[in-house]
């Protein structure tokens, strides 16, 4: 069934096939949307008279039968329906008749999916934003655990001043403040209500956007109806750089993770349940989880340009290759999602290892803190640093390591407090 198409007319299957696609598939997801945006649409259309207050309450009633369905699994498109639309259309007038067909007065399948996908996108980013506050006080609570265990921090690959593995976490959960920001801001062009705009250009009926757009829970409308076809691709872009932004930073730690487990490092270690093995290396512990996540992550940062190449040359109005950003969006929700939900799993279970600095390949690790301490006593600091360097090319120097005690004060005031605040401020 196509709501567009005359009845009894023959098609080429493969065309059908092709036009289509997986949008079935997709449509399952984001059908439970659909027919919220059908309730709000059917409710306004009974308070400004196009059809009965009774009329309204019998679409509804259906409408809310059909989301039972959907949240049982109960809903399937099948191949005689082009999308929800069709089929969810289809239901109405199987069950009621003439009425059902009244539903999409005033409306079009172009304002339909648009506010489907923006409902979708808004529920999803909310709940990606509470999965990156759980991993962010995670690591708040490591970083207090651990503000005072050292380790090498390295610049360059090279080994360079003292790090704490405090430091090393609380950086993480402050840069997904960061993250937080950019989701804010891609919930917040997500958060206008695009129904009523029809095919882009309005409805003659006597319509009222404001209902739908209280009734759907939008802070706002798209008044323009062409802008609010003109949005299709560009919503979809800023998710994907929200996204692609925590997918940075998540995939960053993921990959510290499995550099530090590597014997050249050996700073931390995962229980062997997170880990896997070799088919021939019996000794082997490796991260996969930690690799994927990145790997993932690293995939999910090109959303945003794949996108962008699909949507950047088309002219106003709507065209159907924007059908195909469905698809990637959706696929990437859900492997952010993933990859969230393994980091929270598994980053409680890392395991930090001691006196790694005792290894005297880390002698050099204290230069700074010793020429510091000459500085403090007097010394120009051109002086020290030359000094210094005088001292290591010559192997005069000996490390005191009991200078770490110093360094930890600087390194060991994490504020955290302030990130907490901070972040606190941006999760709303």
């Amino acid at each position: 069934m196509k709501l567009w198409e005359e009845k009894n007319k023959n098609r080429n299957k493969k065309i059908d096939e092709f036009i289509v696609g997986n949008d079935r598939e997709y449509d399952l997801i984001l059908a439970k949307h659909d027919c919220d945006a059908s309730i709000a649409h059917a409710k306004m259309l009974g308070q400004v008279n196009i059809i009965t207050k009774n009329e309204s309450k019998k679409l509804i009633k259906i409408l809310n039968e059909i989301k039972i369905d959907i949240k049982k699994g109960e809903f399937k498109i099948e191949n005689d329906f082009e999308d929800m639309h069709s089929k969810i259309e289809f239901l109405l007038i199987q069950k009621l008749g003439a009425l059902g067909k009244k539903i999409h007065t005033a409306r079009s399948r172009n304002d339909q999916v648009l506010v489907s996908i923006q409902l979708y996108i808004k529920q999803e980013l909310k709940l990606i934003k509470k999965d990156v506050f759980t991993l962010f006080n995670k690591l708040i609570i490591l970083a207090e655990k651990y503000k005072s265990s050292i380790f090498p921090g390295y610049t360059h690959m090279q080994i360079a001043m003292p790090s704490s593995f405090g430091l090393w976490f609380s950086a993480y959960a402050e840069i997904l403040i960061d993250d937080i920001i950019m989701i804010n801001n891609a919930l917040s062009i997500s958060d206008q209500n695009p129904l009523g705009s029809a095919a882009g250009y309005g409805t003659s009926f006597p319509i009222d956007r404001n209902s739908t757009t209280k009734n759907l829970g939008f802070s706002d409308l798209k008044y323009n109806s062409l802008a609010a076809q003109l949005s299709r691709g560009k919503i979809e872009k800023q998710v994907a750089t929200a996204i692609g932004s925590l997918a940075s930073s998540l995939s960053k730690l993921c990959m510290d993770i499995s550099l530090y487990m590597g014997q050249d490092f050996n700073f931390i270690s995962f229980p062997e349940s997170f880990t896997t093995g070799s088919s021939i290396m019996p000794h082997k512990k490796n991260p996969d989880i930690f690799e994927l996540i990145r790997g993932k992550c690293n995939l999910l940062q090109g959303l945003s340009n794949q996108i962008s190449l699909l949507t950047n040359n088309l002219p106003s109005g709507y065209h159907r290759e924007m059908q195909l950003t469905k698809g990637p969006l959706i696929e990437s929700i859900n492997d952010i999602k993933s990859c969230l939900e393994l980091l929270i799993i598994s980053i409680n279970k890392i395991q930090i290892k001691k006196n790694i600095i005792d290894d005297p390949k880390y002698d050099y690790l204290f230069t700074v803190d010793t020429l510091n301490k000459w500085v403090e006593n007097g010394m120009p600091f051109r002086d020290a640093y030359n000094k210094m360097k005088l001292e290591i090319k010559n192997k005069k120097y000996q490390p005191n390591k009991k200078l770490t005690h110093t360094h930890i004060g600087s390194i060991g005031n994490l504020k955290l407090e302030s990130i907490k605040l901070k972040m606190e401020k941006h999760f709303k």
